[in-house]
């Protein structure tokens, strides 16, 4: 007898818990940052990006989805979408390293914190899609508490707006491409476009002399490796999520991770908190118990048709 598809109801508490995880591992990263040789920014990426790449290869020939990706290259609209989202990948990536290496942790949070209300905003603008009216409240104290931590850094807090618009594009172009392969095909289309430029600019470092990743001890050499499944794991779930939820939804999840990493800015990097800071997180606080109120309400329909495989 042929197996049923899986209820709306089942593939929405698939795509939250996927969610949750990958934004909690998001959230946890920094404590990632304080094991590593010294490295500057964009090696680091290029690390992410080559070693991501190598374990994406593993789990592809693992789960019998080499098939499946090389199939990709055949869509020309998606494999332009995925070069899309790779490009914004890298540039949240790049953002983000540059932050917690120059000690701005908690810079890094509020780019997270303002990414869900992009990721909403997105969703309504070019998805159509409808917020409850729980979601509009939790956007309105999300949006004051932005206003309050910008005013409270005291100049354009240029890192955060690119990780929030950065990550929040990706978010749409996954939600779009979502259905046109699993997670990990997806996820290994984008890190195989980045790896050339990746790899030439480690070769280049190394040929200079001035390689962390080939250059330093065996320990760092593996730590750095470790980036492969740091980077892909909460990626492939993010993957997973956002082709079962509604890209509104997935934004809802993402203030798991700033909180994380407004409590490691705090109290692991001892970053300082002046009032200013504590009244627009205690806004964003308030936002995030209405969003969770509203996530764990009775279900919504989710659009789309039945995915595939999530890796």
């Amino acid at each position: 007898m042929a197996s049923s598809a899986p209820s709306p109801t089942s593939q929405r508490t698939v795509g939250i818990l996927q969610g949750v995880s990958a934004y909690l591992m998001w959230g946890l990263l920094p404590l990632y940052f304080l094991t590593l040789p010294q490295i500057s920014a964009f090696e680091f990426v290029g690390a992410r990006v080559v070693f991501s790449l190598v374990l994406c290869a593993v789990l592809l020939a693992a789960t019998s989805q080499l098939k499946d990706f090389f199939a990709l290259f055949r869509d020309g609209a998606t494999t332009g979408r995925l070069a899309i989202a790779s490009v914004l990948i890298a540039a949240n990536w790049v953002l983000y390293a540059v932050a917690v290496l120059t000690g701005h942790v908690l810079e890094a949070s509020l780019g997270y914190f303002i990414n869900p209300i992009v990721a909403m905003l997105l969703g309504v603008v070019i998805l159509k899609e409808r917020l409850t009216k729980l979601q509009w409240t939790a956007l309105g104290f999300a949006g004051t508490a932005v206003l309050v931590l910008t005013v409270a850094l005291g100049s354009i807090p240029w890192i955060s707006l690119g990780l929030a618009f950065s990550f929040g594009f990706y978010g749409l172009v996954k939600n779009q491409v979502g259905q046109k392969g699993s997670a990990l095909v997806t996820l290994s289309m984008e890190t195989l476009l980045l790896s050339p430029f990746a790899l030439a600019f480690i070769l280049y470092l190394a040929a200079r002399g001035e390689s962390a990743t080939l250059g330093s001890s065996a320990g760092g050499f593996w730590l750095l490796a470790a980036s492969g499944v740091i980077t892909a794991v909460p990626l492939l779930l993010f993957g997973g999520a956002a082709r079962r939820l509604p890209l509104s939804t997935v934004g809802s999840l993402q203030f798991l991770a700033p909180l994380l990493q407004f409590l490691l800015g705090l109290l692991v990097f001892g970053e300082h908190m002046p009032p200013e800071r504590w009244a627009g997180f205690i806004l964003v606080w308030i936002a995030v118990a209405l969003i969770m109120i509203d996530l764990f309400r009775a279900p919504r329909v989710v659009r789309g048709a039945e995915p595939k495989k999530l890796v």
